[in-house]
């Protein structure tokens, strides 16, 4: 057993590396370069990252069972038996994997990154490129209004991924096709919502690179952040996993035919 659980964390450090070594570096080619390669197709960034997760999922899906997020892991705990001596060890190791992914994408860019400050009278300590690695409020949105949105979208991927992964849901996708379908998912709300704050989702996913970056040039910039924003991507998914989940759970699987046929089963 011992050695099982090692092997989850190793699985949970992979899976969210993989999310950010891709999803880091498109946010690069989508914000370093003049024209951007994503000019006018912004729905690319979006694709990008979801299969991000399609790809973590299909790596590590039968070992840990690629939460890849905190807020997954505190869902499941909540609603879905996931053992909770499971929980911190889980987001520590998803933590780590978000740190080693930000270090591939600092490796790759990093001369990029460079030019990017030196063209554009930039330092990293004034928060030059940091939008390649972590997040921040976008046009308009105050730091309260982003904790609402990360709330919100949260609870959207949450919802969706106990719909996608839900047993008795004889309308979820089958022959081993969650994981395309949860990354279109990751897809479909950076597509319609990810502007408001690069919709982060997932704490593990901002707070790993923002800890890189802390430690590498970046300093105030990343933590405490403009406005003392470092704690919304954190708190706001937290949060978020806990209401969608729940609104799932309690809203709408009750409810599913397959689950009340065995309900009805097991009472006879």
């Amino acid at each position: 057993m011992k050695r099982q659980f090692i092997g989850e964390l190793i699985a949970e450090t992979i899976a969210v590396f993989i999310i950010i070594a891709f999803g880091d570096s498109v946010a690069g080619m989508y914000s370093l370069y003049t024209p951007s390669p994503y000019q006018g197709a912004y729905w690319g960034v979006c694709i990008a990252w979801g299969l991000a997760v399609t790809i973590a999922i299909y790596a590590t899906g039968s070992v840990s069972g690629t939460h890849a997020n905190p807020a997954v892991t505190l869902a499941l705990a909540l609603y879905r038996k996931f053992e909770w001596a499971k929980v911190i060890p889980y987001c520590i190791a998803q933590v780590v994997g978000a740190v080693l992914g930000a270090s591939l994408v600092y490796v790759l860019y990093s001369p990029v990154i460079d030019h990017f400050n030196e063209a554009s009278h930039l330092t990293r300590a004034a928060g030059g490129a940091a939008g390649v690695f972590f997040t921040h409020p976008g046009l308009a949105i105050t730091p309260m209004h982003a904790f609402s949105d990360q709330i919100i979208l949260t609870a959207f991927l949450i919802f969706g991924i106990f719909a996608i992964t839900e047993t008795y849901n004889e309308m979820a996708p089958g022959a081993n096709s969650g994981a395309l379908m949860i990354g279109l998912l990751v897809a479909l709300i950076g597509a319609s919502m990810g502007y408001l704050e690069a919709w982060a989702i997932n704490p593990a996913r901002d707070f790993g690179p923002r800890l890189f970056c802390y430690m590498t040039g970046w300093g105030n910039s990343a933590f405490p952040s403009p406005q003392n924003y470092w704690w919304v991507p954190i708190v706001g998914p937290l949060i978020g996993g806990v209401v969608g989940g729940g609104a799932y759970q309690y809203l709408v699987r009750p409810y599913l035919p397959a689950h009340v046929r065995a309900l009805s089963g097991e009472s006879k």
